[in-house]
């Protein structure tokens, strides 16, 4: 069963394990990735039925898919560096980035 998303577009959060700081700009209600992705890359085991994020890693140009429970708020709150920020998020703000809007 999946449960509400804890974090939304645009909120900054803290990885648990790694320790890098990141932008979130999609959430997942479940895992959606494949199931050789999960086994060579999610290896403490996260549960798949509950919402995983995309994340803009902080300082890099790497961008991470993550479980719920490995995720927790950023207490930094200051803006992140990521070549790809401006496409995905809009202006910063109290601590978290605007959502971008595309028309349909």
């Amino acid at each position: 069963m999946s449960e509400q998303a804890r974090y939304s577009i645009g909120e900054l959060i803290h990885h648990r394990l790694f320790g890098y700081r990141g932008a979130i700009i999609d959430v997942d209600p479940v895992f959606q990735g494949s199931e050789a992705w999960y086994q060579q890359m999610a290896r403490s085991r996260p549960p798949k039925d509950q919402p995983w994020y995309h994340v803009l890693v902080h300082d890099s140009d790497n961008r991470t898919y993550v479980a719920e429970r490995n995720l927790e708020r950023d207490t930094v709150r200051e803006p992140i560096e990521h070549p790809e920020l401006h496409h995905h998020l809009g202006a910063f703000r109290d601590g978290a980035y605007a959502p971008q809007h595309i028309a349909n």
